[in-house]
Protein backbone atom coordinates (compact mmCIF):
# COMPACT_ATOMS: atom_id res chain seq x y z
CA UNK A 1 0.00 0.00 0.00
CA UNK A 2 1.16 3.49 -0.80
CA UNK A 3 3.00 5.13 2.12
CA UNK A 4 1.21 8.43 1.43
CA UNK A 5 -2.17 6.73 1.79
CA UNK A 6 -1.04 5.12 5.04
CA UNK A 7 0.13 8.51 6.33
CA UNK A 8 -3.19 10.12 5.47
CA UNK A 9 -5.10 7.32 7.20
CA UNK A 10 -2.87 7.58 10.26
CA UNK A 11 -3.29 11.36 10.41
CA UNK A 12 -7.08 11.00 10.31
CA UNK A 13 -6.80 8.32 12.98
CA UNK A 14 -4.96 10.75 15.25
CA UNK A 15 -7.64 13.38 14.56
CA UNK A 16 -10.35 10.86 15.51
CA UNK A 17 -8.59 10.23 18.84
CA UNK A 18 -7.77 13.85 19.67
CA UNK A 19 -11.24 15.12 18.77
CA UNK A 20 -13.18 12.42 20.61
CA UNK A 21 -11.12 11.49 23.68
CA UNK A 22 -12.86 13.11 26.62
CA UNK A 23 -15.58 12.59 29.21
CA UNK A 24 -16.84 10.10 30.22
CA UNK A 25 -13.35 8.64 29.78
CA UNK A 26 -11.28 9.18 32.94
CA UNK A 27 -8.83 12.10 32.54
CA UNK A 28 -5.77 9.84 32.74
CA UNK A 29 -7.20 7.68 29.93
CA UNK A 30 -7.83 10.77 27.79
CA UNK A 31 -4.20 11.83 28.22
CA UNK A 32 -2.95 8.30 27.56
CA UNK A 33 -5.10 7.96 24.42
CA UNK A 34 -3.89 11.27 23.02
CA UNK A 35 -0.23 10.52 23.83
CA UNK A 36 -0.50 7.07 22.25
CA UNK A 37 -2.16 8.57 19.16
CA UNK A 38 0.64 11.10 18.77
CA UNK A 39 3.27 8.38 19.20
CA UNK A 40 1.52 6.07 16.72
CA UNK A 41 1.22 8.85 14.14
CA UNK A 42 4.92 9.67 14.53
CA UNK A 43 5.80 5.97 14.20
CA UNK A 44 3.69 5.55 11.05
CA UNK A 45 5.21 8.64 9.44
CA UNK A 46 8.79 7.73 10.36
CA UNK A 47 8.41 4.09 9.29
CA UNK A 48 6.76 5.18 6.05
CA UNK A 49 9.56 7.63 5.30
CA UNK A 50 12.19 5.01 6.12
CA UNK A 51 10.49 2.44 3.88
CA UNK A 52 10.15 4.94 1.03
CA UNK A 53 13.76 6.06 1.37
CA UNK A 54 15.02 2.48 1.37
CA UNK A 55 13.00 1.75 -1.75
CA UNK A 56 9.77 -0.15 -1.59
CA UNK A 57 10.30 -3.79 -2.60
CA UNK A 58 7.97 -5.46 -5.05
CA UNK A 59 5.55 -6.49 -2.30
CA UNK A 60 5.04 -2.87 -1.26
CA UNK A 61 4.67 -0.74 -4.38
CA UNK A 62 4.35 3.01 -4.06
CA UNK A 63 1.15 2.83 -6.12
CA UNK A 64 -0.99 -0.31 -6.12
CA UNK A 65 -0.18 -2.06 -9.42
CA UNK A 66 -3.80 -2.96 -10.07
CA UNK A 67 -5.02 0.62 -9.96
CA UNK A 68 -6.40 1.43 -13.40
CA UNK A 69 -4.89 4.18 -15.47
CA UNK A 70 -6.44 7.55 -14.67
CA UNK A 71 -6.80 10.68 -16.74
CA UNK A 72 -3.89 11.19 -19.08
CA UNK A 73 -2.99 7.50 -19.02
CA UNK A 74 -1.35 7.74 -15.60
CA UNK A 75 -1.60 5.02 -13.00
CA UNK A 76 -2.43 6.28 -9.61
CA UNK A 77 -4.86 6.39 -6.77
CA UNK A 78 -6.69 9.57 -7.84
CA UNK A 79 -8.78 7.99 -10.59
CA UNK A 80 -12.41 8.69 -11.49
CA UNK A 81 -13.38 5.84 -9.19
CA UNK A 82 -11.55 7.48 -6.29
CA UNK A 83 -13.18 10.83 -7.02
CA UNK A 84 -16.59 9.16 -7.19
CA UNK A 85 -16.06 7.54 -3.79
CA UNK A 86 -14.94 10.84 -2.22
CA UNK A 87 -17.87 12.75 -3.76
CA UNK A 88 -20.33 10.13 -2.51
CA UNK A 89 -18.70 10.27 0.93
CA UNK A 90 -19.17 14.05 1.09
CA UNK A 91 -22.82 13.79 0.04
CA UNK A 92 -23.50 11.07 2.61
CA UNK A 93 -21.78 13.01 5.39
CA UNK A 94 -23.69 16.22 4.70
CA UNK A 95 -27.00 14.42 4.24
CA UNK A 96 -26.48 12.38 7.39
CA UNK A 97 -25.62 15.42 9.50
CA UNK A 98 -28.82 17.10 8.31
CA UNK A 99 -30.87 14.00 9.07
CA UNK A 100 -29.38 13.78 12.56
CA UNK A 101 -30.46 17.39 13.17
CA UNK A 102 -33.92 16.96 11.61
CA UNK A 103 -34.67 13.86 13.67
CA UNK A 104 -33.29 15.55 16.79
CA UNK A 105 -30.78 12.76 17.40
CA UNK A 106 -28.09 13.48 19.98
CA UNK A 107 -25.15 15.44 18.52
CA UNK A 108 -22.80 12.65 19.63
CA UNK A 109 -24.28 10.49 16.89
CA UNK A 110 -22.50 12.69 14.34
CA UNK A 111 -19.26 10.84 15.12
CA UNK A 112 -21.03 7.50 14.72
CA UNK A 113 -22.22 8.65 11.29
CA UNK A 114 -18.71 9.78 10.36
CA UNK A 115 -17.32 6.36 11.33
CA UNK A 116 -19.96 4.55 9.25
CA UNK A 117 -19.37 6.71 6.17
CA UNK A 118 -15.57 6.66 6.43
CA UNK A 119 -15.71 2.89 6.90
CA UNK A 120 -17.87 2.48 3.80
CA UNK A 121 -15.47 4.80 1.95
CA UNK A 122 -12.59 2.40 2.72
CA UNK A 123 -14.64 -0.60 1.60
CA UNK A 124 -15.46 1.15 -1.69
CA UNK A 125 -11.82 2.17 -2.17
CA UNK A 126 -10.75 -1.44 -1.67
CA UNK A 127 -12.79 -2.28 -4.76
CA UNK A 128 -11.64 0.78 -6.74
CA UNK A 129 -7.98 0.14 -5.98
CA UNK A 130 -8.27 -3.66 -6.07
CA UNK A 131 -6.62 -3.66 -2.65
CA UNK A 132 -8.62 -5.96 -0.34
CA UNK A 133 -6.59 -5.00 2.74
CA UNK A 134 -8.13 -1.52 2.60
CA UNK A 135 -11.52 -3.07 3.40
CA UNK A 136 -10.30 -4.30 6.81
CA UNK A 137 -10.25 -0.90 8.57
CA UNK A 138 -13.38 -0.05 6.59
CA UNK A 139 -15.31 -2.94 8.08
CA UNK A 140 -14.07 -2.13 11.59
CA UNK A 141 -14.97 1.57 11.31
CA UNK A 142 -18.41 0.75 9.92
CA UNK A 143 -19.03 -1.63 12.84
CA UNK A 144 -17.80 0.95 15.38
CA UNK A 145 -20.13 3.54 13.86
CA UNK A 146 -23.05 1.12 14.09
CA UNK A 147 -22.07 0.41 17.70
CA UNK A 148 -22.23 4.14 18.39
CA UNK A 149 -25.79 4.31 17.09
CA UNK A 150 -26.66 1.29 19.25
CA UNK A 151 -25.18 3.03 22.31
CA UNK A 152 -27.28 6.12 21.57
CA UNK A 153 -30.40 3.98 21.26
CA UNK A 154 -29.60 2.45 24.66
CA UNK A 155 -29.26 5.90 26.27
CA UNK A 156 -25.49 5.50 26.56
CA UNK A 157 -24.89 8.52 24.33
CA UNK A 158 -21.90 9.90 26.29
CA UNK A 159 -19.90 6.82 25.25
CA UNK A 160 -20.54 7.25 21.50
CA UNK A 161 -17.43 9.44 20.90
CA UNK A 162 -15.20 6.97 22.75
CA UNK A 163 -16.48 3.95 20.82
CA UNK A 164 -17.14 5.43 17.37
CA UNK A 165 -14.43 8.09 17.51
CA UNK A 166 -11.51 7.01 19.68
CA UNK A 167 -11.66 3.34 18.69
CA UNK A 168 -11.98 4.29 15.00
CA UNK A 169 -8.85 6.40 15.40
CA UNK A 170 -7.04 3.56 17.13
CA UNK A 171 -8.03 1.27 14.24
CA UNK A 172 -6.67 3.64 11.59
CA UNK A 173 -3.47 4.22 13.55
CA UNK A 174 -2.92 0.51 14.21
CA UNK A 175 -3.40 -0.29 10.51
CA UNK A 176 -1.06 2.52 9.51
CA UNK A 177 1.69 1.50 11.93
CA UNK A 178 1.36 -2.20 11.07
CA UNK A 179 1.48 -1.61 7.32
CA UNK A 180 4.36 0.87 7.41
CA UNK A 181 6.29 -1.38 9.81
CA UNK A 182 5.80 -4.30 7.41
CA UNK A 183 6.97 -2.15 4.47
CA UNK A 184 10.03 -1.00 6.41
CA UNK A 185 10.83 -4.55 7.56
CA UNK A 186 10.58 -5.76 3.95
CA UNK A 187 13.18 -3.17 2.90
CA UNK A 188 15.51 -4.47 5.61
CA UNK A 189 15.31 -8.02 4.22
CA UNK A 190 16.07 -7.03 0.64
Amino acid sequence: MNQRVLGIGSAFGAVFVFANAGAPMPPHMVLAARAAAAAALAAAVLLGLAAARAGAPSGFPRVPPTVPRGAGGRRGMFTRGFLGVVFTEAVLLIGGFRAIRVFDAPPETNVAWIAVVVGLHFIALAAVWTAPSVAVPGAVLTALGAAGFALAALSLTPWVPAVSGVLSGVTLLACGVAATAAAWAATRRS
